[in-house]
């Protein structure tokens, strides 16, 4: 038996609409939370894509983080950029979602916090990311569109897109 779309719709907005969500400097941290986000980052990014790499690369303390929390729990993040740091144009990067809470819709709200967090911080401007090429699609919804060649980075194809302005 198949569940029912609109009931499945209502529980994804019930959980979106239940994340906190904190936007802050590097420095802002407190050693929990770099704690928490160090843990999701590696959860993700290193033990589920079975990826080794240096996942602390510098460039945090240059970047904004957008943390989401659910009860305290962090469930979604991501760090963003101004212009001129990551590339010529502004940059959302480490986009990530707790596994609990995937096809929830909790990666689209993060997406678009993390777009008007950066609109506000910098002003709307084009937004450069290097996507990993298996999440097309979801940058797609969001108006970005491919501007290169597939390419690997850390053993994952990835492509650069761009959102412009």
């Amino acid at each position: 038996m198949r569940a029912d779309p609109t009931s499945v719709i209502s529980e994804a907005t019930e959980i979106t609409r239940l994340i906190s969500w904190r936007f802050l400097a590097f420095d802002a941290f407190t050693p929990h939370q770099l704690y928490e986000v160090l843990q999701l980052r590696s959860a993700v990014f290193v033990i589920e894509q079975a990826c080794l790499f240096q996942d602390m690369d510098g460039a945090d303390g240059k970047a904004m983080h957008l943390l989401g929390s659910i009860s305290g729990r962090l469930i979604a993040y991501a760090r963003v950029f101004g212009p001129g740091l990551k590339f010529s144009e502004a940059s959302i990067g480490r986009v990530i979602t707790h596994e609990s809470v995937r096809g929830s819709g909790a990666g689209h709200v993060l997406l678009r916090r993390a777009i008007a967090c950066l609109s506000q911080q910098w002003g709307p401007q084009p937004i450069r990311i290097g996507a990993q090429a298996r999440l097309e699609q979801f940058y797609l919804q969001h108006d970005f569109v491919r501007t290169g060649v597939p390419y690997m980075e850390d053993g994952i194809p990835h492509i650069d897109m761009l959102r412009p302005a």
